[in-house]
């Protein structure tokens, strides 16, 4: 069953962080400055990466050219459509009565708030807003009462026809009246609220928020209205753009820009804008950092660098002439910084073996996280730390490593676990494929080495790509023949190497017949030339126009597919430290295991393959399957088509509201079907849902830090997530831009943003 609809905006946003790429290896970047530590001492030092510059030092005037991935689909924010490009938007234009810190810290905002405290806990909660006088609406009225109450009264969930796309904490006021004057709001809750400070944040003018009818449209393509630094001149359909330009009736600080160009420039040409000059600020890519970092150097890397970037065949010359070509690269710099969302293991509790907490738990302990945290994050200049939390990250206040909750690695108690839940070897002993204990294979995990001759092995396979004309760390779809689903499945089974030259399609199919030794490699290599016949069957057939020779072809395809998938589990099992295939009642200890195909998906797939790795060495097989990035939650996470997956969740200032929707035990609805809200591991406990809701109502910072840690260490127990590693965050920034960079939680000062002097 679907989310539920206010939590959809959280699951585009995981998506987004899905099709943004879901880790970056960077080969080289500048040093950063850090954020605050957190209170529990799991400061980083890379919270965030902004170079700041006195106002005094920015100069007055210019446009800011930042690329965004989309034009916002509305400028409400509270709309369920609403994207990342409305937050930047409305951050930029719209009043933000508490914004935060590095450490995700709330922290009034002076240009809005003289002051707000809670004055009251009994026998209700009472919050009273002093507002600054001088806020205004663009419009000239002033800030009040008025907007607070339209605003509670559409997102409150009262009224079904706003639908909007969340009403946490709007729920639980009671009334909204002014206070002992015009500039002071006071707000009763009926039941506590421990995240007040979210709300109002953006807040909309009450011509946006009274009826159902302006709540849709009135802010969907414009503002009417605006109080902030910058107001929204115009949204350009024509070349995809949306200009922010001064606020001539803003109060505070004068925005040292003149105008804000938000363009939409998609990831995979941000270098080329970059190199030409058009862009000033954005998220990028692994191939463009690579591409600033040469251009800096001039070519001249040495030869463990050009291995590491896979341009080991790559002449110095050659790499000189690519930095020249890269000219304007120099002058953008690398802002980095933990960005705040983390990538998880995902472990579908609903049915089949994971819905034993066994099992979940075997699983979950024959990975190391540090050492998928180590590949992982190697060469993005951060630290190498996997997380220990859901609810809170590395340097966010408050955060607490609970992961000792499910314990660290542990082979042979993994194994313990899959035997009391009635896995058994299915061998005739329970000695490992190769003769090795599973200690050993434990060990082999976490050696260097071993992973080193890995990554020579994965090198290997990306020269041969990119001499295709392919990248990719485990290599992607080498053909663009055949529609997308062919194209798909062809992908899947040709991500071995091929041979270096295309042989005739005679050859190929006699080929690919032949009785090859069973080996992981030559497996790999019949599953390539089954691949290439394949598709040069079906050219031919699309070509002679045979419906039943093109039908004939595309079966052969999807035998390619599966030879593929045998190949992948020989080279699995050919680890030394692999198992006997552990079985129950007859059936296999299989699951299935869905990753994104996509381009920019390469590093979770390269996770996934550590992990599948892992698990053989506990005789738990994986049935690794690819799908596209645009189906992946829509058919596959959301609706629970997978045993185990790898996705990102964001981060968040407010876990006791944000996260709970998440980790809250599914209930059974009306219709008998699930409601999972955004829990789509299906795993939850009434400890797990009791904490949160503790947590949401308790007004004492210490007590519901302390509520949060035990929820947290509840949803470690129950092994539905297992969090492995913080995300990078990569900006490229012009040499001149200050004030802007890698923000992290950090709520950006807009006004202060420009160019140095």
């Amino acid at each position: 069953m679907p989310a539920a609809q206010a939590l959809d905006a959280a699951t585009r946003r995981s998506l987004a962080l899905l099709l943004a790429g879901a880790l970056i290896p960077l080969a080289g970047c500048t040093s950063g400055e850090g954020g605050g530590p957190s209170s529990e001492g799991g400061g980083s030092g890379a919270a965030r990466d902004v170079p700041h510059l006195d106002r005094e030092q920015v100069a007055s005037g210019r446009t800011l050219h930042w690329a965004v991935d989309s034009l916002p689909p509305t400028l409400n924010a509270f709309q369920p459509e609403a994207d990342a490009t409305t937050e930047r938007i409305t951050g930029a234009t719209l009043p933000s009565l508490f914004t935060l810190d590095s450490a995700a810290r709330p922290q009034p905002n002076q240009d809005y708030l003289k002051s707000a405290d809670i004055t009251a806990r009994e026998p209700r909660q009472t919050v009273v807003y002093k507002l600054n006088p001088k806020a205004k609406w663009s419009s000239g009225r002033a800030l009040g009462a008025a907007d607070f109450k339209a605003q509670w009264k559409a997102l409150s969930g009262r009224n079904k026809s706003f639908g909007a796309a969340r009403n946490a904490g709007y729920d639980r006021i009671q009334k909204i009246t002014k206070g002992a004057n015009a500039h002071e709001v006071k707000v009763v809750f009926r039941k506590s609220y421990a995240d007040w400070k979210s709300l109002f944040t953006p807040l909309y003018p009450k011509a946006v928020m009274t009826r159902p009818e302006s709540f849709k449209h009135a802010a969907r393509k414009s503002l009417p209205v605006s109080a902030g630094p910058f107001r929204v001149q115009k949204v350009h359909h024509g070349d995809t753009s949306v200009e922010l330009v001064r606020n001539g009736k803003w109060w505070g600080d004068e925005a040292k820009l003149k105008r804000i160009s938000l363009r939409v420039v998609p990831r995979d040409q941000r270098r080329e804008a970059l190199r030409k000059g058009e862009l000033d600020l954005a998220d990028v890519d692994v191939a463009t950092v690579r591409s600033i970092v040469r251009a800096h150097k001039g070519g001249d890397e040495d030869a463990k660098s050009g291995k590491r970037e896979g341009h080991s065949r790559k002449s110095a010359e050659e790499l000189r002439a690519q930095a020249k070509r890269d000219g304007q690269l120099r002058h953008v710099a690398v802002r980095h910084a933990f960005e705040p969302a983390y990538t998880q293991l995902a472990l579908n509790g609903a049915e089949g073996p994971l819905a034993d907490e066994r099992v979940r738990r075997a699983v979950a302990r024959a990975i190391d996280r540090d050492a998928l945290a180590k590949h992982a994050l190697r060469g993005t200049g951060l630290p190498v730390k996997s997380l220990g939390s859901h609810l809170r990250m590395i340097d966010q206040d408050g955060y607490a490593d609970n992961s000792d909750a499910l314990g660290k690695q542990d082979v042979e108690s993994a194994q313990s676990l899959l035997a009391e839940a009635g896995w058994k070897d299915g061998g005739a002993g329970s000695e490992p494929t190769s003769g090795a204990d599973a200690k050993k294979g434990e060990h082999a995990q976490k050696d260097d080495k071993s992973d080193k001759g890995d990554d020579q092995k994965k090198d290997g396979d990306q020269k041969k790509d990119e001499k295709q004309g392919k990248g990719g760390e485990h290599g992607t779809d080498d053909g663009k023949q055949g529609d997308a689903r062919e194209n798909h499945a062809a992908g899947a089974a040709g991500a071995a190497a091929a041979p270096a030259a295309p042989v005739g399609v005679q050859e190929a199919a006699r080929l690919a017949a032949q009785p090859l030794t069973l080996s992981p490699v030559t497996a790999g290599q019949r599953a390539s030339l089954m691949t290439q016949a394949a598709r040069l069957e079906l050219g031919e057939a699309k070509s002679s126009g045979s419906a039943s020779e093109v039908r004939e072809a595309r079966a052969q395809l999807t035998e390619a597919t599966h030879a593929r998938a045998g190949a992948d589990e020989l080279r699995l099992l050919s680890d030394g430290g692999a198992k006997v295939q552990r079985m129950k009642a007859g059936k296999p200890l299989t699951l299935r295991f869905v990753l994104p195909s996509g381009p920019g998906s390469e590093p979770i797939r390269a996770t996934g393959t550590r992990i599948a790795k892992a698990l053989t060495r506990i005789g738990v097989r994986t049935k690794m399957k690819q799908v596209p990035d645009e189906e992946y939650f829509a058919k596959h996470i959301t609706t629970g088509d997978y045993d185990l997956a790898i996705y990102s969740w964001p981060g968040t200032a407010y876990p006791a509201t944000d996260a709970r929707p998440i980790f809250a035990k599914p209930a059974a609805a009306a219709d008998g079907s699930l409601l999972v809200e955004q829990n789509y591991t299906r795993v939850g406990t009434n400890q797990i849902d009791q904490l949160f809701d503790q947590a949401s109502k308790e007004l004492d910072d210490g007590a519901r830090n302390d509520l949060i840690k035990r929820a947290d260490a509840r949803i470690w127990a129950a092994a539905g997530s297992v969090p492995l590693y913080q995300r990078p965050q990569l900006v490229a920034a012009s040499e001149k831009v200050a004030n802007a960079g890698a923000f992290g939680f950090e709520t950006p000062r807009y006004q202060d943003i420009g160019f140095e002097k």
